[in-house]
């Protein structure tokens, strides 16, 4: 086991398809369940989960293929899609007695929740996302040289074989560079936990580079789908992000508003990690999301 939030018990738990995740759970009351993004595990949550924990039941997996939790072989498309990476935080909160609950993802996470809010809106009573528009929108914004912020994304969405080898040949420096380059202020993650990140994505290139390679494959097709059958998520959502819709010149408030009627749109000026960053703010946006 690796080492998990102060007071909060590790447990491992079963998600979809017969694979078991890792989760952090604690606190008491109506359930959360927070999602990390990249190159993260659950640990980035320890500050905001903390804090909810007081009135709330806090569940803190690791994703699929990320952390303690399981890295099945890509055998098909489907095994990364953040549809099936949905299913098991539905499944998860399942077996710990939660049919419905409230859902906040961060990067990679948040793409898992807002899967999870289109595909199980009779599950997921509040939404929460941080720092993302969804998949189908990212590529659309992305263009010219501004796309260059996202290479690791073009990256990773090639053929099995060169991305896998390229980036675990520098597994540290590769992981690295984005903890330093998305954090406004790099003193709030401490050695440990910065080392404790690394060594878990070094341990995890081929299942990460699968979860972004169904970013650019299957994660638009079920976007599209659903873009095509004006689908839209039923519940609360709150949106919080820097302000890098400007700067790659679309409106993110817009975007969103598309796909959430009942929006609260924030922005922050934390960087990318700002439930590390910021935790107070971060978890009092939970709080006013949870009272909607």
């Amino acid at each position: 086991m690796t080492f998990t939030i102060p007071g909060f018990e590790q447990v491992r738990l079963p998600g979809a398809d017969g694979v078991e995740l890792t989760a952090a759970v604690g606190g008491s009351g109506s359930p959360v369940v927070l999602l990390h993004g990249f190159p993260q595990t659950h640990l980035m949550w320890r500050h905001v989960a903390e804090r909810l924990a007081d009135r709330h039941t806090v569940i803190c997996p690791d994703l699929r293929g990320y952390g303690a939790s399981d890295k099945p072989a890509a055998t098909n498309p489907d095994v990364y899609a953040k549809r099936t990476m949905a299913a098991d935080i539905v499944t998860l909160a399942a077996s710990l007695g939660h049919e419905r609950f409230a859902l906040v993802g961060h990067d990679r996470g948040a793409l898992v929740a807002f899967r999870a809010g289109l595909d199980h809106p009779e599950t997921i009573t509040h939404l929460g996302i941080l720092d993302i528009v969804p998949t189908l929108d990212m590529w659309n914004v992305l263009h010219g040289t501004s796309a260059a912020v996202g290479y690791h994304l073009y990256l990773m969405a090639q053929p099995p074989g060169l991305p896998e080898a390229m980036i675990a040949a520098s597994a540290d420096a590769f992981f690295g560079s984005f903890l330093d380059a998305w954090a406004n202020d790099p003193t709030t993650m401490p050695a440990d936990v910065r080392a404790e990140y690394l060594r878990a994505s070094a341990a995890a290139v081929t299942s990460i580079v699968a979860d972004y390679r169904a970013s650019a494959d299957i994660d638009v097709t079920h976007d599209q789908a659903d873009v095509d059958a004006g689908s839209q998520l039923a519940m609360p959502v709150t949106v919080i992000q820097q302000d890098w819709g400007a700067q790659l010149g679309f409106d993110a408030a817009g975007v969103w508003k598309a796909w959430a009627p009942d929006l609260d749109h924030r922005l922050t000026r934390a960087g990318h990690f700002m439930a590390e960053e910021a935790p107070d703010e971060i978890a009092a946006a939970v709080r006013d999301l949870l009272a909607r």
